[in-house]
């Protein structure tokens, strides 16, 4: 295929649009393939009436066909027409209409939208267009070019699709944009402040701010605020000389000690009370603090990474005004175009650990085997707790899944239906324990984001539920 490839050229990106800097253009990207799943994330512009289809081009096509592009910020580099027996080479006509395309089915496979066989239809962002058990198609708004990279260093970005060495994964606009503002803050001392719901790579997030940065040959220290204890918190934060307060105790740098030359992460900074941020101000300021059971002061050279998933106007006033650089990360309902590739990366990460399941469930190309029915349902859910939920979700149809491919198994149905449900006021006695653990199970435990999916009236209420059925 590299072969076979080229680089857009500047003409050729604008696809005769409107200058780049105006609004998105609707665009299909391929989520789901069952003949070339290395070709997830690709996309394809509609600039006028298109002829999607098997193969390359030919004199006596009635239309261009649609070309799918491997966007990267700056260029696009043009793929081979589509492959699979299954795809007609004549199966789709697509065209703009209105805020999104028309797609009307010429060819033999049959073409599914929103789960039903259709002939034609009108699609809108959000939507999946589909070729039963051949192909899968998310309509997304899409700029034409994704802007040049101003500060990520060439050397550290991946194969297409692939996770870069932070382990980030995604070929969407969100996730180049998030990258390169990862890179320019790395470049600057300033503490920083990454914010973004649970479960959307905050601690990924940091450990590039660490490793794009000067400080990347110091320990990146990591440690979750919210576990520290309020007596012990400057002991924590600073440590201790030997044998105080207690004989016997050994000495200890403190986490501010461990990280001096390099960089402090802090998660879930909001979870601290307001009187113990009080204690990190001074090393914050200039890098001063003492140690439990020792009069002088020491100095340590860190910069602080902070996160946390609350709002920022939520910290102590003066300790956020010290975190000078913020990050806000995109959830999945951003960037769903990505799900497919993170998908097959947690995957990996299972396949990797457990031999069974790969020879179960991974092709002879060497990648998972996810039925299209499954992959849909993930783009298209609405996630909470974002990769997290995630990998509970994969982790699920890993468990039920019947044959040799990941299926959207009744309890992955369960769960999704539950987390997409409105919160309308329940009482207690109509939940059934499959809901009540479906929705445990979508939050990955979290109590307090289950009760609110539930639509129960407290935290308390699904406490006495979870004794009561001895989940």
């Amino acid at each position: 295929m590299a072969d076979e490839t080229r680089t857009l050229t500047e003409a050729e990106l604008d696809f005769g649009a409107p200058p780049a800097d105006e609004a998105p253009a609707p665009a299909l990207v391929i989520v789901w393939s069952a003949a070339e799943p290395e070709r997830v994330g690709e996309v394809a512009f509609v600039p006028g009436s298109r002829v999607l289809g098997r193969g390359e081009a030919r004199p006596d096509d009635d239309a261009p066909r649609l070309q799918f592009v491997r966007q990267r910020p700056g260029e696009g580099v043009v793929q081979p027409g589509l492959g699979g027996r299954g795809v007609s080479r004549r199966q789709l006509r697509v065209e703009p209409s209105g805020a999104g395309l028309r797609v009307t089915n010429v060819g033999r496979s049959a073409l599914i939208v929103d789960g039903a066989e259709v002939a034609s239809a009108e699609v809108r962002p959000g939507q999946i267009v589909g070729l039963r058990n051949q192909l899968l198609l998310l309509c997304e708004m899409r700029p034409r070019r994704l802007p040049a990279l101003r500060a990520w260093p060439a050397n550290a970005t991946p194969a297409f699709g692939a996770a870069d060495r932070f382990g980030m994964v995604g070929e969407s606009p969100a996730a180049w944009a998030l990258r390169d503002r990862l890179a320019f803050h790395a470049g600057h001392a300033a503490h920083v402040l990454v914010s973004g719901p649970s479960g959307s790579g905050k601690e990924l997030a940091a450990r590039a701010l660490h490793g794009l940065s000067p400080r990347d040959r110091r320990a990146l220290v990591a440690r979750n605020a919210a576990t520290l204890p309020e007596g012990l918190v400057d002991a924590e934060l600073f440590g201790n000389v030997k044998d105080y307060p207690n004989p016997g105790m050994p000495a200890r740098p403190g986490l501010c000690g461990e990280a001096d030359g390099g960089t402090l992460f802090l998660d879930e900074i909001g979870e601290l009370p307001e009187a113990l941020q009080a204690h990190l101000l001074r090393v914050l300021d200039a890098g001063e603090y003492t140690r439990l059971g020792e009069a002088r002061a020491r100095r340590a050279d860190l910069r602080l990474i902070a996160a946390t998933n609350r709002a920022p106007e939520a910290l102590k006033h003066d300790l956020g005004a010290r975190l000078k650089l913020r990050i806000e990360l995109p959830g999945l309902g951003t960037r769903r175009s990505d799900v497919p590739m993170l998908v097959y990366a947690l995957l990996d990460a299972v396949g990797a650990q457990d031999a069974g399941l790969r020879a179960r469930f991974w092709g002879a190309a060497g990648r998972p085997r996810v039925a299209p029915e499954l992959m849909a349902r993930l783009v298209r859910h609405d996630y909470r707790l974002h990769v997290r939920e995630l990998d509970a979700l994969l982790w699920r149809a890993l468990g039920e899944s019947p044959g040799d491919f990941l299926a959207l198994t009744p309890g992955v149905v369960a769960q999704t239906e539950v987390a997409a449900a409105p919160a309308a006021r329940l009482d207690p006695a109509e939940l059934s324990v499959d809901q009540i653990r479906a929705a445990l199970e979508a939050h990955a435990g979290n109590q307090s984001a289950a009760w609110k999916a539930l639509g129960l009236r407290s935290r308390h209420q699904l406490v006495r539920l979870i004794k009561k059925h001895g989940l």
